[in-house]
């Protein structure tokens, strides 16, 4: 009885998601704004963001900034490890343009991927280092940069934009990261703060 109510629950998130996948990819979506999702997307896009953490890094918290980087390093080591080889082969959960079951061809804006994408590795990998730079700037610092949650949370719907995720991939996988980022902010606290 309990194994149905499961199996209930699963099929009604599953069809849910393909809802609001579908509505992402008909209702608020335009060719005229595809390039964008397409660079937010992008890691290369980013790379000043990266630069601006280590410089402040370094130059608000020096004697601190080498086990930063190595945490920060750390972090997305875990969260794109255990999305991609540890729960991406447990769930078996096919990526949009896989799934038999959706009703729309999927807007494939960037190539489709591996065939599991539950949970989304950009979005844990973002999720991870929002969490770890927040908690831990806030703690060096007494600075709260709220700014790093848009920021993650606009990379995890371009994943959905672009076609490569489901909504449930991209809020699993941002589940997945803040518990991993805030645990490892926890660890460096204890470490060194």
């Amino acid at each position: 009885m309990f194994a149905i109510f499961l199996l209930t629950i699963r099929e009604t998130l599953l069809q849910l998601d393909r809802e609001l996948f579908t509505f992402i990819q008909t209702e608020l979506s335009s060719e005229k704004i595809d390039w964008l999702f397409i660079l937010l997307r992008n890691a290369i896009t980013w790379i000043p963001l990266y630069l601006f953490v280590l410089f402040w890094i370094f130059k608000k918290h020096r004697k601190f900034a080498w086990q930063f980087i190595f945490i920060t390093l750390v972090v997305f080591a875990v969260t794109d490890f255990t999305s991609a080889s540890i729960l991406k082969p447990i769930f078996l959960r096919l990526r949009p343009c896989y799934d038999p079951e959706l009703p729309i061809k999927v807007r494939d804006l960037v190539g489709c991927g591996g065939r599991y994408g539950l949970p989304s590795s950009h979005a844990s990998n973002h999720f991870g280092l929002a969490s770890f730079w927040f908690f831990t700037i806030s703690w060096m610092s007494n600075r709260k940069w709220w700014w790093l949650w848009p920021w993650a949370l606009v990379i995890g719907y371009s994943q959905v934009y672009v076609g490569k995720h489901f909504p449930g991939d991209i809020i699993v996988g941002a589940l997945l990261g803040t518990l991993v980022g805030t645990l490892f902010a926890i660890l460096f606290r204890r470490w060194l703060l």
